[in-house]
């Protein structure tokens, strides 16, 4: 390949992240789900309907039909097959690929200024977007929550063992709560307590869960595990690609509490990130995405982790593993039991 086809080859690229940053204003300003809800608008309208300002609506609206978003005749705005894929209610929603490329941008920024220092301010900078942290769960969501529900649950027996006989799953690291719903929707015997340091995401997860009837079922609390011992031991504990957030920290004492409030026979089931043996694995499809995740993970104080590392911890805490592989390797689910 010469220079000038790489200068083509990088233009494209920079004109998709683009369109992407485009996407991201039209989903965090609730754009894209007024326009589906209403017949063709003029951007002045969808300004009204929004409560945002209309000069920039009006800029927003030319760059999304620069971008395919939008159509228009005299001035007149509606959907188009692709700005209807980018709502974040519509089926299969593109919405994560925006939020992430946003997210990565800003991770992109902070890693380059930090790696002058060796500071890694932790999960704060997830933070420091405002418009970014409210959306992290429903990207994380509209994401993975499929994979959990067609294809993880029915290829993992510890779901359906536990369900059998009922009780509670525990989620440490909650978020939005997007997990223990699609884990009590699929098992009805199952009570659910969500777990999470952030007091916004709990809120959320709580408010999720009661506009989806399933807050008889599902409860969420604010708090750290190192100083929580929970009231009824579980019948399952989950960390749903969060144990790479804790790890760096103090991981012993994380599996320790683990074992010590599982019910005896009862499962730890961790869902993260499959970093790969051999760095050429890299380079496959795919794999690139999660090698820069792990850089911003660095940001944050975090490192992705091999599966065989946490059956490790999980042998050491006196819990037997197996380990279950997805997404052709990517993703590994490691089930870890306590003793009878």
């Amino acid at each position: 390949m010469d220079t000038q086809d790489l200068k083509t080859r990088f233009r494209q690229m920079a004109q998709g992240a683009l369109s992407l940053n485009v996407a991201f204003i039209g989903v965090v300003n609730g754009l894209f789900d007024a326009l589906h809800a209403s017949a063709p608008m003029t951007s002045d309208v969808l300004a009204q309907r929004t409560g945002m300002d209309a000069g920039y609506v009006l800029r927003w609206c030319d760059a999304a039909y620069a971008f395919g978003y939008l159509d228009g005749d005299n001035g007149q705005f509606h959907l188009t097959a692709t700005g209807q894929a980018m709502r974040p209610g519509a089926p299969d929603t593109l919405m994560p690929v925006a939020v992430q490329s946003v997210l990565s941008a800003h991770m992109a920024e902070r890693a380059a200024g930090l790696m002058r220092t060796g500071e890694r301010p932790g999960e704060s900078a997830l933070a420091e977007r405002a418009t970014v942290l409210p959306w992290f769960g429903p990207m994380l969501e509209a994401s993975f929550a499929g994979l959990f529900e067609q294809t993880i649950c029915p290829a993992v027996p510890v779901f359906a063992a536990v369900d059998e006989r009922g009780g509670l799953a525990v989620d440490l690291g909650c978020g939005n709560g997007w997990y223990l719903r699609a884990l009590v929707r699929r098992c009805g015997r199952l009570r659910g307590l969500g777990i999470d340091g952030f007091a916004e995401n709990v809120d959320h997860a709580r408010r999720l869960a009661q506009e989806q009837g399933l807050s008889d079922r599902l409860d969420f609390v604010h708090g750290d595990i190192h100083q929580m011992v929970l009231e009824e031991p579980a019948d399952l504990i989950a960390m749903n690609r969060a144990l790479h957030h804790v790890w760096e920290k103090d991981a012993p004492t994380l599996f320790r509490w683990l074992h010590d409030n599982l019910k005896p026979g009862g499962y730890a089931v961790i869902w993260e990130p499959a970093w790969p043996d051999a760095r050429a694995v890299l380079r496959e499809p795919g794999r690139p995405g999660m090698a820069f995740q792990n850089l911003s993970e660095h940001v944050q104080g975090n490192h992705f982790l091999r599966p065989d590392e946490i059956a490790h911890a999980c042998s050491e805490a006196g819990m037997s593993a197996s380990v279950y592989l997805f997404a052709n390797g990517a993703e590994a689910v490691v089930v870890a039991q306590r003793a009878l």
